[in-house]
């Protein structure tokens, strides 16, 4: 008995090294984006947020894994499509980020009184949180996706624990390390008050640390959004050129990641223009 459990044990260890391997560059994607939906609060409200798309995350694993699990055993021709619409979902945000950077975005009217002013803030912060959740519903079921078809061949007891273990660290994780990064301000303020107490090198090292932090953090937001962005872009159109026979073959000549670039683009862009278009119709 003992020894059975310790084989599936081991047997779950082994898996699930195999799904974090598979599942590597996702979860980096996953951080990039990530990160970048969840700063640019008021630094009061950036932890409450957080822990707000954390929830969410941890929402959207309980409804993916089961249906899943159950999708790949009784309908899996049902789990390329659901790939292709959540593959355009992020190929459209991706593209409208793009867009912006180029041509900057639409001003928007702010009320002059206090009160509308707050009304419009938690409202602008209640909808970065839904598109923040909303994203990584997506790029959860890659994730899940993934997961599942390293270990498709083994027992299901097997798939519920790894694919299990992988979308939980995918939660804990990506969000652990957000929550770090953006405290990053708080920590380097932290410090400098602390130097201000201290003597020698350790109060030099201190304020140097805590004002190399102040001094990054920007730099290190604007770089996320950009890494966010580009990182919505190939895993919406990988969807794509890893789905569809058609566009693989027509963008297998170009190197390395830039067919699921391409194809990122592409997709985004058509959706933009079809937005434009039946918005002009109505």
């Amino acid at each position: 008995m003992a020894s059975g459990l310790l084989l599936i044990i081991d047997d779950v260890v082994v898996m699930t090294k195999v799904a974090a391997k598979k599942t590597a560059g996702l979860l980096g994607d996953d951080l990039a984006v990530n990160a970048e939906k969840a700063t640019g609060f008021k630094s009061s409200r950036e932890l409450p947020v957080i822990w707000a798309i954390t929830k969410g995350s941890f929402l959207n694993k309980l409804i993916i894994l089961p249906m899943a699990f159950l999708l790949s055993t009784f309908m899996p021709w049902t789990i390329v499509p659901i790939l292709l619409i959540g593959g355009a979902y992020l190929s459209y945000e991706g593209a409208e980020k793009m867009v912006e950077w180029f041509f900057g975005h639409e001003p928007s009217s702010i009320a002059a009184s206090e009160s509308s002013e707050s009304k419009e803030i938690v409202e602008k912060e209640a909808d970065k949180i839904k598109s923040a959740i909303r994203t990584d519903f997506i790029l959860s079921i890659e994730i899940v996706v993934i997961a599942l078809g390293t270990v498709l061949e083994q027992s299901l007891s097997i798939q519920i624990m790894v694919v299990g273990v992988i979308a939980l660290a995918a939660t804990i994780g990506v969000y652990s390390l957000v929550a770090l990064l953006v405290r990053m301000d708080d920590t380097g303020i932290d410090l400098i008050e602390r130097s201000k107490e201290s003597e020698g090198t350790l109060a030099k090292t201190m304020a140097f640390t805590g004002k190399a932090l102040l001094a990054s953090l920007p730099k290190i937001i604007a770089l996320l959004g950009v890494i966010g962005t580009i990182a919505m872009l190939l895993v919406g159109g990988g969807m794509f050129v890893h789905n569809i026979d058609l566009v693989h073959h027509a963008l297998e000549f170009m190197p390395f990641i830039i067919p699921d670039l391409v194809a990122g683009i592409a997709v985004g862009l058509s959706l933009i223009g079809l937005v434009k278009l039946i918005d002009i119709m109505k």
